[in-house]
């Protein structure tokens, strides 16, 4: 079913290309005939909007990956830097919750870890929607931030790190068997808010695969048993992600990129003191409406790519921004 709705999902939005095409050359052709400049206008504003949507379907195509179709995880993890990395961990948190709002997915908090002063230590989210993975997969790496820091009485600038982590939803059609005996389960008190149930019981579970090192967290439930069969599937989904990652050619790069929070290794910078600029490192896109990124505005950074992936190209020698 899950194949069907997609493949549906392809072919009305050709069809509906091809209409919309049609109709806006009809509109152009009548506005001429009548003299109409306004009709004209408002019907060239439409042929440019439905280039982007062209151009996002292609896109689209793009992802035809084993696991792209898939929701996705989304883990965040702060870097060295205490309160600084924290606040900006939470930052990205809400620039991926607000970009899932916007394409109409939708967000569910698997886990989360608040700071001492504020921000998070780290999260994730399942992020639920048509290709959620082939878009999300794309944001894997490591994150700079450059700003005065709210935190520091002298207004002095500082930088800070944070990771981003991303692993399919896997369903039943992927088998992944797992040995109970390499798996290490530790149960604890949830933190945060969730009323004196939560706070007493110790009703999150936490998954320690113990060959390869992969943890997972899940207390989202207040049932200790909804807790473990989340993580559960959370586990076989890392593993998953792992043997995905090994199928490809840029394995080593990426795994490096989510070990080390730090320099040297992070995919894009988002800086908001002097001057304004995100700038990702991989592709040299980059833009001055900081505001619209962190609101969630990243279909261009995940856009270039998703095509530098599929047609080979490179991002070599892109220099990053002070």
């Amino acid at each position: 079913m899950q194949e069907r709705t997609s493949l549906e999902d392809s072919l009305s939005g050709i069809g509906k290309v091809e209409q919309e095409l049609e109709d806006d050359i009809g509109m152009i052709e009548l506005g001429e005939a009548e003299g109409d400049a306004g009709v004209v206008a408002e019907a060239e504003a439409a042929l440019k909007n439905l280039k982007k949507e062209v151009a996002r379907r292609e896109l689209e195509a793009l992802l035809s990956g084993e696991a792209d179709r898939f929701d996705s995880y989304l883990e965040v993890h702060a870097g060295a830097g205490g309160t600084e990395s924290q606040d900006w961990a939470q930052m990205l948190l809400r620039m991926y919750t607000r970009w899932a709002d916007t394409h109409g997915f939708k967000v569910e908090v698997l886990e989360e870890s608040e700071g001492e002063e504020a921000g998070i230590k780290s999260a994730t989210i399942q992020v639920s929607g048509h290709n959620a993975y082939g878009w999300l997969k794309t944001e894997a790496g490591v994150h700079r931030l450059v700003r005065i820091s709210p935190f520091d009485s002298n207004a002095r600038r500082h930088t800070s790190f944070s990771s981003v982590q991303v692993f399919p939803v896997i369903d039943d059609s992927i088998k992944i068997d797992i040995k109970e005996a390499d798996v290490r389960v530790d149960t604890m008190r949830s933190g945060g808010a969730g009323g004196q149930h939560v706070n007493k019981t110790e009703s999150a579970v936490r998954l320690t695969h113990i060959p390869t090192g992969v943890a997972v967290v899940c207390q989202a439930g207040r049932s200790q048993h909804k807790n473990r069969a989340q993580a559960w599937d959370m586990l076989r989904a890392r593993l998953y992600e792992i043997e995905l990652k090994k199928r490809e050619e840029k394995a080593a790069a990426d795994q490096a990129a989510k070990t080390d929070i730090g320099w040297g290794h992070q995919i894009r910078s988002y800086v908001l003191q002097p001057y304004q600029m995100v700038k990702d490192l991989r592709t040299g896109v980059q833009t001055s409406d900081t505001s619209g990124v962190l609101g969630g505005d990243l279909d261009d950074f995940m856009a270039a790519t998703l095509a530098q992936r599929a047609f080979g190209t490179t991002g070599a020698d892109i220099e990053d921004v002070d």
